[in-house]
């Protein structure tokens, strides 16, 4: 019953759409722990994760957010206190 509720909800949205939901929901996840370098990590992961995803499967300005959040997340992380 589970597996078909979850396939009817993802069937309207592309999987750059989930995974976009998903990088937010890891980053809001990690702001209790009050580390930026854990952001920049997270960041930088769903960055490649982003660019690695073929583009059949999504549109290709999910490309350009991989692009934009690999070059971000090692900003955040070089520039956490420690």
């Amino acid at each position: 019953m589970l597996p078909l509720f979850v396939d009817s909800i993802l069937l309207d949205y592309n999987i750059g759409q989930i995974m976009l939901v998903g990088f937010v929901l890891t980053t809001l996840g990690a702001l209790p722990l009050k580390s930026q370098q854990v952001i920049g990590l997270n960041t930088i992961l769903f960055g490649v994760i982003f660019v690695l995803t073929p583009s059949t499967l999504m549109p290709s300005y999910y490309l350009f957010l991989g692009l934009t959040l690999i070059v971000i997340g090692p900003l955040v992380y070089v520039t956490a206190d420690g």
